[in-house]
């Protein structure tokens, strides 16, 4: 028969090697996320990306890096820029970027999160200094549609995939934004004397016409006489004073000013 008291004396041992093998097992599971990739160096050399799930490493022979594969957005700091009319600007972006290769991002570049950030810094430099300040109001897509091609050509060495940039704010000085205002006053001044001149000059050009067309039909003409008449008898307390060479259509026109209160009519014979 065993002795129990010797089988006692290896349990210390047993539990001492399952407790090394289960820490020797959590160090080597590990798991990354679906969004998330591991790059592995075993002994400082490079073996590749894992995940996204689980996966074993060596404790104290491998070490890995995760890497996040979901859109990133940096917030570009305001830079002080001369444009090319030289007008001293405040600009801000914003740069969207994702990488596409684990192992570009982490073995081409140290930070990239940085890297991208300080070239678009500089980019974007470049840019708003190259362009006047009515374009860089006026053209930002465009603007941003360069700073985009820029961006992603330089970063796609490092695993990196610029989708967009937006310039955020444009900040002028405040002697320009009072002479925009100025200017932006004096072009409305403008147009509204422009558009009053244009209805001057249709309404000179409808009332020739109208001239001309009582003039080759008088009887429209007396017609247009004896409704201004009408018009000018509807006023209360009025004298209307009409040539007596209207004949009866005085009368006509005496009988529809009757029909009104106030009004009352004189004939001349001048």
């Amino acid at each position: 028969m065993a002795d129990p008291i010797g089988s006692l004396e290896y349990l210390p041992g047993i539990i001492l090697g399952l407790i090394i093998v289960i820490i020797f097992l959590s160090m080597s599971i590990k798991i990354v996320r679906e969004y998330e990739r591991a790059v592995i160096f075993r002994l400082g050399r490079l073996l590749g990306a894992k995940g996204p799930g689980i996966f074993f490493i060596i404790p104290f022979v491998d070490n890995f890096i995760k890497v996040d594969l979901r859109l990133t957005t940096v917030d570009v700091p305001e830079q002080q820029i001369i444009t090319k009319d030289n007008v001293t600007v405040g600009v801000d972006a914003v740069v969207y970027y994702r990488v596409f290769d684990p192992v570009l991002a982490v073995t081409k570049v140290e930070d990239y999160n940085y890297a991208v950030m300080m070239m678009a810094q500089t980019t974007l430099r470049d840019i708003v200094g190259q362009v006047e300040l009515d374009e860089l109001l006026t053209k930002r897509e465009d603007i941003n549609k360069r700073l985009q091609a820029i961006l992603d050509e330089v970063t796609d060495p490092w695993g990196i995939k610029v989708t967009a940039v937006t310039l955020k704010q444009v900040r002028l000085p405040e002697s320009m934004l009072r002479a925009m205002a100025k200017q932006a006053e004096a072009e409305r001044w403008r147009r509204a004397k422009v558009i009053e001149a244009e209805g001057e000059r249709q309404a000179s050009k409808i009332l020739a016409e109208a001239a001309k067309f009582y003039e080759e039909h008088p009887a429209a003409l007396r017609l247009r006489e004896l409704q201004t008449l009408i018009e000018i008898a509807k006023e209360k307390n009025m004298i209307v004073i009409a040539p007596s060479s209207l004949g009866r259509d005085i009368e006509t026109l005496g009988v529809a000013l009757g029909a009104t209160k106030g009004p009352r009519l004189r004939t001349t014979t001048e």
